[in-house]
């Protein structure tokens, strides 16, 4: 099947979509929207962590590598998560700069797929969300070398209550080596689950606010 064809045939299940009470509330022709309608639904039933993500990196030889991570700001100019920066990830990222990250909701038997490219937050907004983290997050962003060998918990507990005292009496300020990521997209995959197999995979390809969209087989 063409491109053409594949968009003739994804006009035809939107028109039977918008009279399946599944879809009806969630057609939009803009990707952002659609993720924030998904997200939106995903926060009202997800029990645990429902901005939680995959996030998929390669080395500079091309090993992948995969993780979980939790979103922390979505705008239309990306997708944002924090990490040490000298971290596994982050040597990945350095090395290249593509990478997808994977959103699945169990109890909406949901899946989004975003990929693009990463760069480094500005030192403003890290530090504004590295304000908003409870305290013992702030000093174990310093407390830890983050995949890095450790030779034992104790090891840990005892750098950690290093950096407590450090700080004792005065606010934790953001780590040099800590900060964000912004994915921004070039490609979103929406699937959403049907009986015996029969999935809807919506997809969009683009940049910024110029995106084309069109249907895959299940």
């Amino acid at each position: 099947m063409g491109l053409l064809d594949q968009g003739a045939n994804f006009k035809t299940q939107v028109f039977h979509a918008r009279h399946h009470p599944d879809t009806a509330r969630i057609m939009t022709d803009d990707p952002f929207s659609l993720f924030e309608n998904w997200f939106a639904e995903a926060r009202e039933t997800e029990t645990n962590d429902s901005n939680a993500m995959t996030i998929a990196t390669a080395d500079a030889s091309g090993q992948p590598s995969a993780r979980m991570v939790l979103l922390k700001g979505h705008d239309r100019d990306g997708f944002v998560f924090y990490t040490n920066q000298e971290s596994r990830k982050a040597a990945d990222i350095a090395a290249n700069s593509k990478a997808a990250i994977l959103f699945h909701w169990k109890s909406l038997r949901r899946q989004i797929r975003i990929e693009g490219g990463l760069s480094t937050v500005s030192d403003r907004t890290a530090d504004a969300y590295f304000a908003t983290r409870s305290r013992d997050s702030q000093l174990g962003a310093w407390a830890s070398d983050q995949s890095r060998p450790l030779d034992s918990r104790a090891t840990f507990e005892a750098r950690f209550a290093e950096v407590q005292a450090r700080f004792e009496g005065q606010d934790v300020t953001r780590p040099p080596h800590w900060s964000g990521y912004r994915l921004t997209p070039k490609r979103f995959e929406f699937w959403q689950d049907r009986e015996h197999r029969l999935h809807e995979r919506r997809i969009f390809d683009g940049n910024g606010n110029i995106w084309t969209e069109g249907m895959l087989y299940p």
